[in-house]
């Protein structure tokens, strides 16, 4: 089922502000929050631990509620199912992207031109990629969720915004949609550890998606 896209935003207009990963209110009462926070960090913890210890593949809500000494309800009633979880330890990384995008130095973030800016943003994207790949992969919402998490949408919406910037006669939300799919973590993952592609080949061969797109026709 089919979801409308967000509106686009101006260039220097926040995309979805910076909470995009926040997975609701920690508490409903003012008085809680505090405790909740410190709940919802201990249980990160947990499986940040246990993500290092035996891989994103083995975690489960079951074992960082016993790593965290913790009723398992409460590992679901916070993080919502394992894909939350997963999700809430990219937060932080991903906050940090959203971040560099809105406010950060050029090219990837304002002041430089949309074209320059769409491809230090792959670039940036891939070169992201290793270090969180399993996680990425592990968190990759069920089917009717995949283009419709808050951070994909991110992310696309930031891509359609430059498009329309560099090529404003294009249908520039298919586009985005296009331009997105060579930085899927599952396609990353296949050509680097299963083809053994180099990194550089495929930021080269964004470098050149992006120049034929918007008909820039040069180099980085």
């Amino acid at each position: 089922m089919s979801a409308a896209l967000p509106p686009s935003p101006t260039p220097e207009e926040p995309v979805d502000g910076h909470e995009l990963l926040q997975l609701g209110s920690d508490a409903d009462e003012p008085c809680l929050r505090a405790d909740a926070a410190r709940n919802r960090a201990r249980l990160l913890e947990a499986a940040a631990r246990l993500v290092a210890e035996h891989g994103a593949a083995g975690l489960t809500m079951e074992a960082v509620a016993v790593a965290a000494a913790v009723g398992k309800g409460t590992v679901f009633r916070r993080f919502g199912d394992r894909t939350g979880l997963l999700t809430a330890l990219l937060d932080h990384t991903e906050k940090k992207f959203q971040a560099a995008l809105l406010g950060g130095p050029p090219p990837l973030g304002p002041g430089a031109p949309p074209v320059e800016r769409l491809r230090a943003f792959g670039c940036a994207l891939l070169r992201r990629s290793p270090d969180e790949l399993e996680l990425m992969l592990a968190a990759e919402p069920n089917a009717q969720r995949r283009f419709t998490s808050a951070p994909r949408r991110f992310l696309r919406g930031h891509v359609a915004m430059l498009l329309r910037q560099a090529v404003p006669e294009a249908d520039c939300e298919l586009l985005a949609h296009t331009l997105m799919s060579q930085l899927d973590p599952a396609l990353i993952h296949h050509l680097t550890r299963q083809c053994g592609m180099p990194l550089e080949r495929l930021e080269t061969a964004w470098v050149d998606l992006v120049d034929r797109v918007t008909g820039a026709g040069r180099p980085c």
